[in-house]
């Protein structure tokens, strides 16, 4: 791919002894190498997105007719052009590239001026000797070469490193783990495989003049408590260390010195200024650290743990006569965020909790339960991610009732616009380093290329409150080692040396020497480590299944796509922590039709097949036999347990089957993170659960809650409310009959309060003496605990047709969030029935729905009948949510629910499409 820039006007930026160039606009030119096809372009973009806005392309699919093969498996492409100005007299110049993806070579007046080979990295390239030797019009061009082409390049290379076989994941595109780019451009299981290509970052043109001047490259800002390890709990009686650390181009004159001051939210109060001391000046940057009394900053804490209290701290570079010669000023907060991995305590033991080890989040010196879900690229190009996209997105995330999201590996580092929106809403963000179901190699370029990709994004995103965690990569301890001691157990030794050497030996180091604030881990899910030892070659010694039984040490990940143990508890994982988890859904009719015409809308037809990457071709194959296993799975699940549509419009009939994948997938989460949440007062002090997958990356069956587009799946719904602070569950072994009704609250402080338990049968009469249960009972339970409310035996309840009752339970209880000095009002509603929905002796509720123009909301009302999996849905051409969805409804019970717009309005129109079902809709014959 060749990119060409011609240097004429262009931004000022801001600036001191220097003279900036922004390079971000539509003034650029795309073209291939035989230069049949060109287009207008803009940086920041993709080559994709640039052809397709140009009407070149009319879908994205129609790069294999342009390029030729798969997107992304061209030789060169673009050429992109625009003008600005250069400055007489520059004593030097720079081009800067924020993120060139991937490999790419950059000329300027026909001579190379460098070459890039990491997605991920800033690039800087000195531009002087080029300009001045420039003969006509200053041209840049950027060559881009195509990713999947050098990454077989390279795997085939002599004595290059091999795996045994089955161990590294296949998507689509092969040889993705040698190569520094986005690893699910590849493709992956939920999503496409374009591989794009292009400048997908801001760049600039820096010019110094004469007397010198300084460029802000990164900045590095670390808070933390005085004498703070990132692996241990601090102590919060400690003053506030804030180290600052500048990466800059240009030269410091002598006596150089740097300043801070830091202001409140409204950047209008000071709380603190002055000198920074301990100054040191290592190769291109500069560093220095002040203190913060520990009680002068509020505290920055999650949603529902506390205020999202933000700070501005602006850095000055000054010169020996008081001269300012940089400015830096980022947006942070004062936290302590810290993954507690330590030994259990007696005291802990005394407790009730089973030995082994830690595993959980503590903020501020408070552990807490981790509620949310796994982050993917929100989209297969990342210049169309906005901010206000995000924002809507996020506000979804905190509606519903998640505190931290896992930044999956293997995506791309987040921009810092989507940190700054959750330091703004309170959502914590596990960050991983973009490895993923792979080992990878270890020989020097490979390590050297990392250093610089590792260095540049810690420094870049540490000052964000919301930063909990970095993280090595996905599975590569659970599967990936796993998978070689099962293919070749005597090579085993030898692979665990290279994963230790990348992420023990490598990575761990370069996060603690520019990070003192936030914890490390080599992979995401794994049984932690013995012993941390800088002194040793591999400062990390890993348990990995150096385990005693009865004990618990890590996290889990969990898959079961026999959906017949789908409810089966005795299959979830019993451990510290639940980091993934899930089963694959559709998405709704409205979604669909984004994308596939309605002649394709037939559950197996070839296009939802070839949408459908669960399970992956593993190469480049349009055979479909993996993906009909996948809709197979789905298929199975529903008509185990629900109801069967069978409509007679094919249309109507393939929505009612999109929503009943999606009340299993939700029945399945459902009932897992109820699980997991109990495990917060049982032995294995279970303290999170991230469920996967919070988003679509497209409209494809994935494992998300949210489709792409932000419609929310039942699952988001049901998780919304099974993550409320305090909850009532049922836990039921079918194969015993044992019921048991518990509470669980992950508040800090004790909560004191009622549940509701009724029995009705689907009429929505109440059974005899509530079939020998109590109808309420009293409930004391303590902070981040449980408490049980009913034990008894489905045997034992005089219930007349067990295909005939459901057991409706509604709680309510009185306590304090945290940091909160008011009382608060908690309330949670759940039911349970003895069989599932395809034997259950359903009726038609005859439900009613009505819009009050005043109040802007909704009231369901069920006249004749139990309605469960109450569902309302709205059209096209909007986005938003309701208050509550998939609930349960009895007759004299209305609900009243409200509806958020994120996107378009609520017209008269839209309010009459709205439309209200339940399960019995699913089994009705029309």
């Amino acid at each position: 791919m060749l990119m060409k820039i011609l240097l004429g006007s262009g931004l000022l930026l801001p600036t001191f002894a220097q003279h900036v160039i922004d390079l971000t606009g539509n003034d650029w030119t795309v073209k291939n190498a035989e230069g049949n096809v060109s287009a207008p372009a803009s940086l920041p973009s993709q080559v994709h997105l640039d052809l397709f806005a140009a009407g070149a392309i009319h879908t994205l699919a129609q790069m294999k007719s342009i390029f030729g093969g798969s997107p992304g498996l061209t030789g060169h492409i673009p050429v992109r052009q625009s003008r600005a100005c250069i400055i007489d007299g520059a004593s030097s110049s720079w081009l800067v590239f924020n993120g060139l993806d991937t490999f790419a070579t950059i000329e300027l007046c026909n001579q190379t001026v460098g070459t890039a080979n990491n997605q991920f990295r800033q690039w800087k390239f000195d531009v002087s000797h080029a300009l001045k030797s420039c003969k006509g019009h200053p041209v840049i061009s950027i060559s881009f070469s195509s990713a999947p082409k050098i990454a077989n390049a390279i795997a085939n290379e002599p004595g290059q490193e091999t795996w045994p076989a089955g161990v590294q994941g296949v998507f689509e595109f092969e040889n993705r783990w040698f190569i520094r780019k986005e690893q699910s451009d590849f493709g992956w299981d939920w999503g496409p495989a374009f591989s794009p290509t292009g400048p997908w970052q801001p760049a600039y043109l820096v010019q110094f003049k004469p007397d010198n001047g300084v460029y802000v490259l990164n900045t590095d800002i670390d808070i933390h408590r005085e004498g703070q390890v990132n692996w241990l709990p601090p102590d919060q009686s400690k003053p506030w260390v804030v180290n600052a650390s500048i990466d800059y181009l240009g030269t410091l004159p002598k006596g150089v010195s740097l300043t801070v001051e830091i202001k409140d939210s409204q950047n209008k109060t000071t709380i603190a200024s002055g000198s920074l001391t301990n100054l040191t000046i290592s190769g291109n940057s500069i560093s220095g650290i002040t203190t913060v009394g520990g009680d002068v900053p509020k505290l920055w804490w999650p949603t529902n743990m506390g205020e999202q209290n933000l700070y501005y701290i602006t850095i000055n570079v000054v010169d020996g006569s008081n001269k300012t010669l940089a400015t830096v000023t980022k947006r942070t907060g004062f936290r302590t965020i810290v993954l507690n991995q330590t030994n259990i305590t007696d005291a802990q033991i005394a407790l009730g909790i089973a030995p082994g080890a830690n595993w959980h989040f503590e903020i501020n010196g408070h552990e807490f339960y981790a509620k949310g879900s796994n982050f993917i690229p929100p989209d297969a190009f990342w210049p169309r991610v906005t901010e206000d996209r995000m924002k809507r997105l996020f506000d979804s995330i905190v509606k519903g009732n998640q505190n931290m999201l896992r930044v999956w590996a293997s995506g791309a580092y987040l921009p810092e616009f989507i940190y700054d929106i959750a330091d703004e809403k309170g959502v914590l963000l596990w960050s991983e380093f973009e490895f993923s179901d792979a080992l990878y190699p270890v020989n020097q370029a490979f390590l050297d290329n990392v250093v610089e990709e590792v260095t540049y994004n810690v420094r870049r995103v540490n000052h964000h409150p919301s930063l909990a965690l970095w993280s090595g990569g996905n599975e590569l301890e659970s599967l990936e080692l796993q998978e070689v001691y099962q293919n070749d157990p005597a090579e085993y030794p030898r692979y665990v040396g290279e994963y230790e050497k990348l992420f023990i030996s490598l990575i761990f180091p370069l996060v603690y020497d520019n990070s003192r604030s936030i914890s490390y881990t080599p992979t995401s899910t794994g049984n932690g480590y013995t012993k941390i030892d800088f002194s040793l070659p591999v400062p990390m010694v890993e348990r990995y299944q150096n385990v005693t039984p009865g004990e618990y040490y890590g996290d889990s990940d969990y898959y079961n796509y026999i959906s017949a143990e789908a409810f089966d508890m005795s299959h979830y994982p019993v451990d510290r922590f639940a980091n993934e988890f899930g089963f694959h859904s559709m998405p709704s009719l409205q979604t669909w039709r984004q994308a596939v015409s309605d002649e394709d809308l037939i559950f197996n037809s070839s296009v939802i097949l070839h949408r459908n990457h669960h399970y992956p071709p593993g190469g480049l194959s349009t055979d479909t036999t993996r993906s009909a296993a996948g809709m197979g799975e789905m298929t199975i699940a529903v008509e185990l347990y629900y109801p069967i549509p069978l409509k007679l419009d094919p249309i109507v009939n393939f929505s009612a089957w999109c929503l009943a994948t999606q009340r299993f997938q939700a029945d399945m989460y459902k009932s897992e993170i109820q699980f997991y949440r109990r495990g917060s007062g049982r032995p294995e002090r279970q303290l999170g659960s991230l469920y996967w997958q919070l988003e679509d990356i497209w409209q494809a069956p994935t494992w998300a809650g949210i489709e792409y587009g932000g419609r929310w799946k039942v699952l988001h719904y049901v998780a919304k409310n099974i993550y409320d602070p305090v909850i009532v569950a049922p836990y039921w072994d079918s194969s015993t009959g044992d019921l048991n009704v518990t509470v669980t609250s992950d508040l800090w402080e004790s909560v004191s309060g009622i549940v509701n338990m009724t029995w009705y049968d689907f009429k929505g009469k109440p059974l005899e003496k509530n079939a020998g249960v109590p109808s309420s009972v009293a409930f004391d339970v303590g902070p981040l605990n449980i408490t049980d409310v009913l034990t008894t035996n489905i045997k034992n309840l005089s219930i007349p047709t067990l295909k005939d009752a459901v057991l409706v339970l509604s709680l309510s209880a009185t306590g304090r969030l945290p940091n909160s000095n008011t009382k608060a009002q908690f309330s949670h509603e759940n039911y349970f029935t003895p069989v599932f929905m395809n034997e259950a002796q359903l009726v038609d509720p005859e439900l009613k729905l009505s819009y009050n123009k005043s109040t802007g909301k909704f009231t369901v009302e069920a006249t004749n009948g139990v309605s469960l999996y109450t569902w309302l849905d709205y059209p096209a051409g909007i986005v938003g949510y309701f208050d509550k969805n998939s609930f349960v409804l009895v007759p004299g019970h209305p609900k009243e629910v409200g509806f958020t717009v994120q996107e378009g309005s609520l017209t008269e129109k839209v309010v009459k499409e709205i439309t209200v079902q339940s399960i019995w809709d699913q089994a009705k014959k029309d």
